[in-house]
Parts: structure tokens; C-alpha cells; sequence
């Protein structure tokens, strides 16, 4: 490759970089502004009405609020999730960066029980795993990946 071309590649690489950078830097919270906009505003109006009575939410709600992340995903799939999902989720330790997302590159790691790595008995399971976390978060381009006890990758898709 020639010194034309290494530096014409360069300018490209350069400019792309900024665009990005550019393109995450106009909102002030950080976020996209459109996915969560209203509910950081009700968070921030400390959920009272305007006559100043508690807009009370109902206890199960109040419940999964303060839950983990993993507690909260197991919830949405024993109300949602097919028998073989309720059980593969049996087996889920700990979910992380599930709540904060940005729709740009959204990562979201799931932590299970299971042993053995990629050629274990968790690779199915743990592919049910990630299909119902796609249905628990949608996000435009996102990954979730699954993890053994031993921290091996077992396996992943996209939400």
C-alpha cells in the first residue's frame, strides 16, 4: 500500500471517529433522548401529582424496581416465557448492563450456573436464555452474551 493511500485511509478513520463522537455528544444526559425521556422526567418530579398526593405505583411494580437486574429479568419470564425459558432461566446468577442502554452498542451479560464452556450442557439453554432476554429488551443494536460459572462464553445473541 502506498503513503497516498495510508494517509487517505487515515483521514477516513479520523472523520469517522469524530462523526461518532459528534453524534453522542449533543444530549446532556447522555442518552438518545427519545427511549426514557418521560420516565427520567416522573423520576425527577419525585412521583407526586401537581395537587402534591403521592402518585402511589402498585406494590408489585415498587417490587421489581428495587430488584437486581437478574430478579427482574427472571419476573418478566415467569410471566411471559415459555416452559423451556422458565426453566433455562432457573439457572441464571446475575445480569449485567441490562438497565442502561443507548441503542448505539448496547452489552448486556448474562451469569449462569451451568459448566462445561461452549461444548457443555448450557450451549441450548443458554441460547433460550438469550432469546428471552430479547424479548425482555429490545434495543437497535444490541448483544447479550451468556456466560458459565467458570466465565466461559456459552453463548450470545442479539437483542
Amino acid at each position: 500500500m502506498g503513503m497516498k493511500s495510508k494517509i487517505a485511509l487515515g483521514a477516513v478513520v479520523g472523520i469517522v471517529i469524530i462523526g461518532a463522537a459528534s453524534a453522542n455528544s449533543g444530549d446532556s444526559e447522555g442518552g438518545s433522548g427519545g427511549k426514557g425521556t418521560s420516565v427520567s422526567a416522573e423520576q425527577r418530579s419525585g412521583d407526586t401529582t401537581s395537587d402534591g398526593a403521592s402518585d402511589a405505583k402498585p406494590a408489585e411494580d415498587e417490587g421489581t424496581e428495587k430488584a437486581s437486574q437478574a430478579e427482574q429479568f427472571k419476573a418478566f419470564v415467569r410471566k411471559n416465557g415459555t416452559p423451556q425459558e422458565k426453566e433455562a432461566l432457573s439457572h441464571v446468577t446475575k445480569v449485567q448492563g441490562a438497565d442502561e442502554q443507548n441503542d448505539i452498542l448496547d452489552a448486556a451479560e448474562v451469569y449462569t450456573d451451568f459448566t462445561g464452556g461452549l461444548m457443555g450442557e448450557g450451549t441450548g439453554p443458554a441460547k433460550l436464555i438469550a432469546s428471552a432476554f430479547a424479548d425482555w429488551k429490545q434495543s437497535d443494536n444490541g448483544l447479550v452474551t451468556v456466560y458459565g460459572a467458570d466465565g466461559e462464553i456459552i453463548g450470545n445473541g442479539n437483542f
